[in-house]
């Protein structure tokens, strides 16, 4: 017995002490960004040449890393929570990988869209001065910036493109009126709420009922998985060519959409050759579960989060210095929103290390979120959540359906978890009310036909998705907009007001 006390004493000095870890670890983060946003204002100080309006860029160097903070902190966990959730990466390895690749992919690929923001949204004709376009910048960039913060706090992954462009929205009406907005574009972004998650589900259930057809459920899985991993792997492997091209490389290398398609031929072959000998030497002497099949797609499964890392960071880090670029053209040429803007290095430096911090300080309560607060994921689920992100991205490129990256990750976990939800009820009989129920003690037996009725129904349905998460989630998804658009004009006139314009 006292050996029985001693262990649960150092088990709670055990937790105390993680419990002390998480607090200091929680409380030196928001120092360590504070140092990060000083250091960017120095950076700046440093590499914006003198002139009347060089204070603002000044200012929006800041703002854009805070922005870039954020995106690390909220967007990435997209990507790496199916990993986590999976157990296929410890939270650790997550935070590695994605600062590496985050950061890669903003330093190698980036900035392809420094101008679609400003050229867009704000219609070709609506006349702004140097100064109005530069703070119409800095509102939207500042107003999405906060509005993610507070969505991380809540626990709410959104979409960083759509908080810039309803921060974009908020400033320019702010400017120049209504008439300002693009509004057919505005209406495509509204039509991408709907289509994003809708198309992320529909086709992670989908691969995930194909490999349930085709290795889950066949009495031999060890055979079924020799022959089918290979497939899967290598449809993955040409899925993620294909993407990288369009997507992950488009700033230094935009190949035919011809090219494209060969790529994704070349590599989907090259997959299924090289797992073939790696599947059949792992799965001789397997035992015959679906727990030891799933082990066989955690290699995809970290490679395929490593390369969406890569590409998001590429793709998002314009969500940060983009709109800094756009300010940082109309300051030096004195032309609002010039369609021919450079992209500094020392602007795209300042987002892919934003990026990489936010991630690493903030990260893993979204990560955690995603991956596995909505539903149990296994390295199968995740598998088809990362694949289906992939493939969902090129599908709507290819017939120009405007689409959230954030709401295809989240629907298409919402998608497995449903499946696996609808399969785990399929059949499940009450025995109560079942034939073989009268071999039950009759005190096990319903009173009456109403109460058979109901407990029937309460007993069979499993609930394997958390369905709270989807709501509070959409009704984050839907205020994003219009709540960076009221931010952005609340900061716009606080901003005309204190430098008295």
């Amino acid at each position: 017995m006292a050996k029985s006390t001693i262990d649960k004493d150092l088990k709670r000095v055990g937790q105390l002490g993680s419990a002390t870890r998480e607090s200091a670890r929680a409380g030196a983060a928001p120092g360590i960004a504070l140092v990060f946003l000083l250091l960017a204002l120095v950076w700046a100080f440093f590499a914006v040449g003198g002139g009347p309006l060089g204070y603002l860029v000044i200012i929006a160097t800041v703002i854009a890393a805070y922005m870039a903070l954020n995106i690390g902190a909220n967007d990435v966990a997209n990507n790496m929570g199916p990993a986590v959730g999976a157990k296929a990466l410890t939270m650790t390895g997550a935070l590695v990988i994605a600062a590496v690749c985050e950061a890669a992919g903003a330093l190698l690929a980036g900035g392809d869209v420094v101008t679609t923001i400003s050229r867009n949204i704000i219609a070709p004709d609506t006349s702004l001065d140097t100064t109005a376009f530069i703070m119409v910048m800095m509102a939207a960039l500042l107003s999405s910036a906060l509005w993610i913060n507070l969505a991380t706090i809540l626990g709410a992954p959104v979409s960083t493109t759509h908080s810039v462009v309803g921060g974009v929205v908020g400033a320019g009406i702010a400017a120049a009126g209504f008439s300002a907005i693009t509004w057919p574009t505005m209406a495509t972004i509204a039509a991408s709420w709907v289509i994003s998650p809708v198309m992320g589900g529909v086709l992670a259930a989908l691969l995930l009922s194909i490999i349930y057809a085709t290795i889950l459920d066949q009495r031999e899985k060890a055979a079924s998985a020799r022959v089918w991993v290979p497939v899967f792997v290598g449809l993955m492997t040409g899925v993620f060519a294909m993407y990288m091209s369009m997507k992950g490389l488009s700033r230094v290398w935009k190949p035919e959409p011809h090219v494209v398609l060969f790529l994704g031929l070349l590599f989907a072959g090259l997959g299924w050759l090289a797992t073939k000998p790696w599947v059949a030497k792992r799965t001789t002497g397997m035992e015959n579960t679906n727990k030891h099949v799933a082990v066989m797609f955690r290699l995809p499964l970290i490679f395929a989060t490593a390369l969406l890392s890569f590409a998001h960071g590429a793709n998002d880090v314009a969500n940060a210095v983009g709109p800094l670029a756009a300010i940082v053209a109309a300051v030096d040429s004195g032309i609002a929103g010039d369609a021919r803007v450079a992209l500094p290095l020392w602007v795209l430096a300042i987002g892919a290390l934003g990026i990489a911090l936010g991630l690493a300080l903030f990260g893993p309560r979204l990560i955690r979120v995603v991956g596995e607060k909505i539903t149990k994921l296994n390295e199968i689920r995740g598998y088809c959540v990362a694949l289906s992100a992939a493939t969902t991205v090129l599908v709507a490129s290819a017939l120009g359906l405007p689409v959230s990256s954030t709401h295809i990750a989240v629907g298409a976990i919402f998608g497995v978890g449903f499946l696996r939800e609808g399969f785990s009820n399929k059949g499940i009989k009450n025995k109560a009310v079942s034939p073989e129920g009268v071999f039950l003690k009759t005190d096990h037996l319903n009173k009456t036909p109403e109460e058979a009725i109901a407990n029937f129904n309460k007993r069979q349905r499993r609930y394997l998705v958390r369905r709270q998460h989807a709501f509070s989630i959409g009704a984050a998804w839907i205020v994003t907009v219009p709540a960076a658009a009221l931010i952005a004009a609340i900061i716009y006139f606080a901003m005309k007001f204190f430098f008295g314009l």
